[in-house]
């Protein structure tokens, strides 16, 4: 089974407008609203491949309980658990005329220790059967600064594969606990390491924990540094659309590809794919199976030198 856990989940809305424009006014064309967080999204992808995960993470509040009801209108297995406070919406906004979106994220519920230390006996009662962890997205106020260093070590003790997508703080300290891939994006590395240069901050994230480093470059693919080598993948053209679902497609390809053991060219190939099968969809969390199937045969999978590790 994969397991994945969204502690700040939310009720994400998107909203379409013709151009998105500074100090002016909009009329919303299209209008999504649906259950959220980058765990949640990760877990409709995983469905689409054809997989059972699990979804978990903190819910509360009105707005909580209509992301329980929507994970589980999606089909998906939810085992969330309550808190006092309320969860988070968050609002992404595209605009029509350059495919890009603006995403206005809330900061989630207060979270007390004791809520936390309920949390952390809860997941370590999921875990007896999972072999992929996914850990996705920001962290709700109040919980400590390792959070997710006490996830991935809890995972590894019971014998499942982490799989970490966030950054900033979150991402520097859970690198102690060695969590198996991270996979943040370009402005993520360049922030954690102050390194522009996407080889030499996976180097760093390397050489700091992560047994391996893949970073989303958006149209340009990926590059992943791992214990076996380093790759860059790229996809065949670009795609207009919603972005905003791509990270989580390919987070989602990476927990697959470690349940089943695939190859790193295999896996990448599949995660440029699946990213580029999320962009036409205007909800993060859904793929588009014709562009998935088109963009397998046409990934680039290019092996290059290595960064030494820093």
């Amino acid at each position: 089974m994969i397991l994945t856990v969204t502690l700040n989940a939310a009720l994400d809305v998107t909203w379409e407008v013709e151009s998105l424009r500074p100090r002016a006014s909009h009329r919303v064309g299209a209008a999504h609203e649906r259950a959220g967080g980058k765990g949640v999204n990760v877990a409709r992808v995983l469905a689409h491949l054809g997989h059972d995960p699990v979804v978990t993470g903190l819910v509360g509040g009105d707005t909580g309980r209509l992301i329980r009801d929507g994970v589980r209108a999606a089909g998906l297995r939810e085992a969330f658990l309550e808190v006092a406070g309320a969860s988070r919406r968050t609002l992404a906004v595209v605009s029509h005329d350059d495919g890009d979106a603006t995403v206005f994220n809330g900061s989630g519920p207060d979270v007390t220790p004791a809520e936390w230390r309920r949390f952390l006996r809860h997941y370590a009662s999921l875990l007896a059967d999972v072999r992929v962890v996914v850990l996705s997205g920001s962290t709700p106020p109040g919980l400590p600064e390792d959070a997710y260093a006490q996830l991935i070590r809890t995972a590894a003790a019971s014998g499942a594969r982490t799989v970490l997508d966030t950054g900033g703080a979150a991402l520097l300290r859970a690198l102690p606990a060695r969590p198996d891939v991270v996979k943040p994006n370009a402005p993520e590395i360049t922030a954690a390491t102050g390194r522009e240069h996407l080889a030499e901050g996976a180097a760093m994230l390397r050489g700091r924990g992560a047994g391996a480093v893949v970073v989303s470059a958006g149209a340009a693919g990926l590059y992943a540094l791992t214990p076996d080598g380093a790759w860059r993948a790229a996809p065949p053209e670009r795609l207009s659309g919603n972005p905003t679902g791509a990270g989580d497609a390919c987070v989602a390809a990476i927990a697959a590809g470690l349940w089943d053991g695939a190859a790193w060219p295999d896996l990448l190939r599949e995660a440029v794919a699946l990213s580029a099968a999320a962009v036409p969809c205007p909800a993060a969390g859904d793929v588009d199976a014709a562009v998935h199937r088109r963009f397998l045969a046409g990934v680039s999978v290019e092996e290059v030198a290595p960064t030494p590790t820093a």
